[in-house]
């Protein structure tokens, strides 16, 4: 027997009414190809299914057999593709329209999100326009009240001067020795003290404060942390700020591009020891300067627990472990650190702890030159960390120290 069904005999044909009229024969014996081998894939003649044939021990059936398991195969197929297009109907019906209708009201929810809070921020920048306006009017009348003050008493400390020295220039003039010395020498001894005295009294002008106008009438916090935002929004990454190989310690490994330092605590005998080369403290300066106008540059300081960065003076003394060298110890450094969990803001040895929770992942860097401040960012709170106000002597560099991992300039 065969796999499947009976096995067709000698000579071995369909019977009445099982298919159509004569068709392909078999090409080796010449008879119709009424039955299917299922191992060959193919149409057999019963000579070929036979006990003698080349499809003995196959699976065979009959053709109009095979031939209705794949008619009822294609009804099937037919009958998914049939669901199938009905779901694409109705999806494309029912389904799109809706989602559309809901891109379009949640695009218009958007809008009106987007529209509301700039109208916030907007509204809140206004009024903090208005406010430090006012502050910086305030600050300007109240700087000029007390200049004005100061004229009107100098104007009458001068009047006074003016006539107690008419007073003794007249006893001078109208009084000979004789009458200097005897007539009412008493009175005109105690004359000449009280005058004195009196001119004592007018003391010479110093240096006031109240006289200043109060630069400190401009910051605010929030005009402060907008600012940040934007200036390293729209300019970090645009300098191309790279380590200068010549600087860096042989505590340090730079990058081939010169963004990334690694710290190693093997002393590199590779480098090459120069007067511009830090040889003790593992820092390193950026190869461009700045001298005037706004800078800002982003670092990833998240993989390391120990480092600095902010800006230096290209006098900052290179050899040597003294203070001299070590960055935020001497007045040649300004510089944001980490060591461990603490951290703080160090420049001429005086060192500012922040208290942060946390350390940033990116640390951002503004420097605005003309209005002499150095800002310390994170961009992903957009928290300000630190804000410096001072002269800043020549021209300033970025500045890096590396003693735990890596830290790179952000791209």
């Amino acid at each position: 027997m065969s796999a499947e069904g009976a096995e067709p005999g000698p000579g071995s044909e369909p019977g009445p009414g099982s298919g159509p009229g004569p068709g392909p024969l078999c090409p080796e014996h010449g008879q119709a190809l009424s039955w299917f081998c299922g191992s060959e894939r193919r149409p057999v003649c019963a000579a070929c299914a036979g006990l003698g044939g080349r499809c003995r021990g196959h699976r065979i059936c009959r053709a109009e057999e095979r031939a209705e398991e794949l008619r009822n195969k294609i009804v099937d197929q037919c009958e998914r593709l049939q669901l199938q297009s009905a779901a694409i109907t109705k999806y494309v019906a029912d389904v799109l329209p809706g989602k559309n209708q809901r891109a379009v009201s949640m695009a218009s929810a958007a809008r009106e999100l987007v529209i509301q809070r700039l109208s916030l921020v907007r509204s809140l920048c206004e009024s903090e326009e208005q406010r430090l306006l006012e502050q910086v009017h305030g600050e300007e009348e109240r700087a000029h009240q007390s200049i004005l003050t100061q004229r009107v008493h100098w104007a009458e400390a001068l009047q006074k001067l003016d006539t107690i020295r008419t007073g003794l220039v007249d006893m001078l003039t109208h009084l000979d020795d004789l009458q200097l010395i005897v007539s009412q020498a008493r009175q005109k001894e105690q004359e000449i003290f009280e005058r004195t005295e009196e001119a004592e009294g007018i003391l010479d002008p110093q240096e006031s404060e109240m006289l200043n106008f109060n630069e400190k009438c401009t910051r605010s916090p929030l005009l402060t942390q907008l600012w940040a935002t934007a200036v390293l929004g729209s300019l970090s990454g645009t300098e191309d700020v790279r380590i200068d190989e010549r600087t860096v310690s042989p505590f340090l490994q730079l990058s081939d591009d010169r963004k990334t330092l690694t710290f190693s605590t093997k002393k590199s005998k590779a480098c090459a020891d120069g007067p511009e080369r830090f040889d003790h403290w593992p820092n390193a300066l950026a190869a461009t300067s700045f001298q005037n106008g706004l800078h800002a540059w982003m670092v990833n300081v998240q993989n390391s627990c120990a480092y600095k960065v902010g800006v230096a003076s290209g006098h900052l003394p290179r050899k040597g472990s003294g203070s001299d060298c070590r960055l935020g110890h001497n007045a040649f450094s300004w510089v944001f650190s980490r060591y461990d969990q603490e951290f703080r803001f160090s420049h001429n040895g005086q060192h500012e702890p922040l208290g942060l929770l946390r350390g940033p992942a990116q640390l951002g860097v503004v420097l605005d030159l003309q209005a002499r401040e150095l800002l310390f960012y994170e961009p992903a709170s957009g928290t300000v960390l630190y804000t410096h106000h001072g002269s800043f002597p020549g021209p300033l560099f970025p500045v890096f120290a590396v003693a735990d991992q890596t830290i790179s300039i952000v791209h």
